[in-house]
């Protein structure tokens, strides 16, 4: 009878665990499974973020042709194109630096002829609208004046001056304390 005793003793301590677990997931199992699901994403984005490597490859290593002339010609390309692009940034700004100085000229030039003019007791303004319009004169076709176009709004009705509203202009009430007696 020893071991039909120690049998059941066995099957009681196992349904008391059943038991147990049954109460584990009927408290927590919507818990445990949205913790199983949050780590399954987890570790589908961490092996997408990783990239796969050959079980020959070292973990250091880069992956690619691993013979020397493919990887001398590759670094010769990369410096020629480094080269080539340094070339053209610094071809571009040379002409940034060149159009710099002309804008500097320029600028310089205006602020001669405006002091000489304002020696002589011209305006230069005036002045220099004259010299642009005879510069443009010359380089282009005569102007037309702007021709007389009706205007998209009219200028008789303005809903912020509070004016032209009669009956229905809304105004604020007085200001301070209600007036009871």
């Amino acid at each position: 009878m020893d071991s039909v005793s120690l049998f059941s003793d066995v099957m009681l301590n196992y349904s008391n665990r059943t038991i147990d677990i049954a109460v584990l997931l009927a408290d927590y199992g919507w818990y445990l499974l949205c913790l199983c699901i949050g780590v399954y994403v987890v570790l589908q984005h961490l092996q997408k973020k990783r990239p796969r490597q050959d079980q020959s490859a070292t973990p250091g290593e880069v992956p690619g042709p691993k013979d020397p002339v493919s990887v001398v010609r590759r670094q010769e390309a990369l410096e020629a194109a480094r080269k080539k692009m340094q070339e053209e940034l610094d071809a571009k700004a040379a002409l940034f630096l060149e159009r710099q100085q002309e804008l500097e000229e320029e600028k310089r030039q205006q602020k001669i002829e405006k002091w000489e003019s304002m020696k002589e007791g011209k305006s230069f303004k005036g002045n220099s609208r004259v010299t642009q319009n005879s510069d443009e004169a010359g380089s282009s076709t005569v102007l037309k004046p702007k021709s007389d176009k009706k205007s998209l709004r009219s200028t008789g009705y303005n809903p912020l001056s509070g004016a032209g509203g009669g009956s229905c202009a809304w105004r604020p009430g007085r200001r301070g304390p209600s007036a009871g007696g």
